[in-house]
Formats: C-alpha cells, sequence, structure tokens
C-alpha cells in the first residue's frame, strides 16, 4: 500500500512516497482503509521533531482519518468490517491504510461523507472540550476567539454560537473576517489593523471578554488577556503563530481571571468516555446541520507537501483535507 513517510526530520518537502508492507492489526486493533485523512497544525509539528509525541521512524503524519473497517485484530467484536468509521490515531493517517484501536472508533452518521468526517474530531472535539470541559462556557457569555477562521477558530465560532454565547472573532483579513460572519460571528476584529485591546474594551463596553479561545499564541494573546472580564478564563489551545507568548502573571491576580491549558489528545486518552460522549453530541449536531464543517482546501497523497506548506503559511481557512480514496 502506498503511504507518505518521514524518514528524517524536516520541512514538507522532504516527506516521500512508497509502497509499504500492508498492515497487519494487533490485538484489540482494526486497519482502516483510509478514504480521507484531515490536515491539521501538529502534523507540521511532528514532521519537523517539534511536537510533543515523537513516533519512530519512518513513520506516516496524519492524526485525522475517515475509512472503511478492512481488517480486524483480537478480540474485536464491536465493529465489523465494512463498517465506516472515524479515528484519532495520533500518526499513520496520510496513507492507504491506518491502524486504529478498536476501542476508540467513531461510527460515521448516514448522510456524512468521508471527507466532512474527516474534517471534523480534531477541530471540533478540540473546541468542544475546551468550551464546554475547561472554560464551562454559559449561555449569555461572551467568547472572543483568535485565529477565527483557522480550523480550531472557526470550529470554535460555530459551537460558541450553538452554546448560546456571544461571539467575537477575530483573524488577520477581512476575508477571512468574511467568513466568520458567515459561520456566525456577532462581532469581528480585524487585528491586523485594529488595536485588539481596545476594540475588545468597545464591544463589551469595558466589561471585557468571558472566555478567550487562543490557538495562535505570539503577540495577540497578552492583549487578549488584558481585555479580559473579572472571573474570565482563557484557553490556551496552541501557538501557530510560532511563538509561546510570556504572560505577566499580575494580571490574573487583577482580573481574578484563570488560564486553562487544552489538549484534547490527552484528554481523549486519559478520558475515552467522557470524550466520546462530546463526540456523540457534536456527532447529532453535525447530522443536523447545526454544524457545517467548511472545508477550502482538498489534496491528492502526491501532493501533500503542499497541503502542509499551506498549513504552515497559515492560509487555510476552515480545513484542508488530504483525499486518499474518497469517492
Amino acid at each position: 500500500m502506498k503511504a507518505v513517510l518521514c524518514k528524517a526530520y524536516g520541512p514538507p518537502e522532504s516527506l516521500v512516497i512508497e509502497e509499504i508492507e500492508p498492515l497487519k492489526p494487533g490485538k484489540g486493533q482494526v486497519v482502516i482503509a483510509v478514504k480521507a485523512c484531515g490536515v491539521n497544525f501538529p502534523d507540521t509539528l511532528i514532521i519537523q521533531g517539534k511536537y510533543q509525541f515523537q513516533p519512530p521512524m519512518p513513520f506516516s503524519p496524519g492524526s485525522e482519518v475517515a475509512g472503511v473497517v478492512k481488517a480486524l485484530g483480537e478480540g474485536v467484536e464491536a465493529v465489523h468490517i465494512g463498517e465506516r468509521v472515524i479515528a484519532f490515531t495520533l500518526f499513520g493517517g496520510f496513507a492507504e491504510e491506518a491502524l486504529a484501536e478498536a476501542s476508540q472508533l467513531i461510527r460515521i452518521p448516514d448522510g456524512i461523507d468521508f471527507t466532512t468526517a474527516s474534517s471534523f474530531v480534531m477541530t471540533y472535539g478540540t473546541s468542544h472540550y475546551a468550551l464546554k470541559n475547561r472554560a464551562r462556557l454559559q449561555p449569555g457569555e461572551t467568547l472572543l476567539v483568535l485565529g477565527a477562521a483557522g480550523g480550531v477558530g472557526l470550529a470554535a465560532v460555530e459551537l460558541g454560537k450553538v452554546m448560546g454565547a456571544c461571539v467575537i472573532a477575530a483573524a488577520s483579513s477581512a476575508e477571512k473576517l468574511e467568513v466568520c460572519r458567515h459561520y456566525g460571528a456577532d462581532e469581528v476584529i480585524n487585528y491586523a489593523s485594529e488595536d485588539l485591546r481596545e476594540r475588545i474594551r468597545a464591544l463589551t463596553a469595558g466589561k471585557g471578554v468571558d472566555v478567550v479561545v487562543d490557538p495562535v499564541g505570539g503577540s495577540y494573546s497578552e492583549a487578549a488577556l488584558r481585555g479580559m472580564a473579572w472571573d474570565g478564563r482563557f484557553m490556551v489551545i496552541g501557538f501557530t503563530a510560532g511563538e509561546i507568548p510570556r504572560i505577566p502573571l499580575n494580571l490574573m491576580l487583577l482580573k481574578s481571571c484563570s488560564i486553562v491549558g487544552v489538549f484534547w489528545g490527552a484528554f481523549a486518552t486519559r478520558d475515552p468516555q467522557r470524550n466520546q460522549e462530546n463526540l456523540g453530541e457534536l456527532l447529532s449536531w453535525l447530522a443536523s446541520g447545526q454544524l457545517k464543517p467548511l472545508i477550502s482546501q482538498k489534496y491528492p497523497l502526491n501532493r501533500v507537501a503542499d497541503a502542509l506548506q499551506s498549513m504552515l503559511a497559515r492560509k487555510v481557512t476552515g480545513k484542508a483535507v488530504l483525499l486518499i480514496d474518497a469517492e
């Protein structure tokens, strides 16, 4: 079977596509015939050796797969060959086959295609976990989303509206902010041309925002934190800007606010039952049409470097998907 392989840490251009032996499932595992795989920012980090988890070489990046169960390992009874499933695999998804733990598979609802399914779990799972479990977002609260046109950001905009919040979307261009408005944002801030802190103050009549979702990091994090309301909650999700900000701790004291870490992948592993409950809620919203993932870019397997470069350059609005066999 064909697989994208990382044989040495480096840029996307260093990846190769090779024929490798078909996969065999171990105890409790399944082999999935991959139809599509979401492209996420951690994929750009793991091939450079910059991610929290480093698989043994050689490995295939890609963590968010949708496909059909092809083979069952010992003891697997809850799923069957031919079932359409989503799996979060940490790595191995940019290939014609992927291994997954049977206990962590999610059945794809009827009416949802493989491409949409592959773009859903990581971004919506992360944002949902952030807003529901970590921020405990309440109806009527004000939510500020940084990097709001990216995968995690746009999911947070949509979910914020579903959960009853007033949503302020912040992004770096008028085009991106127009997408955010289309996905439900009540107000927008162009932080490339506007003063983020002052716009937060103006939009909230000086009160500040109750919750911040920050998958970006960099220079905007402190400005957003300074724009928080009393007892606010600041969600640290990632650092796509490349810079991990150094925050003055006196700000938390003065505002009695909290900075909260959001590591959805670890949550999914440590608390699989609660994660499955969350995903069930998300999939019901997807099936009912309350959530509509934006897939702005699709790539064949042989253009994997282009897909990852686009992610690195922050040119992806919503999600990019690698199509392996999505028809």
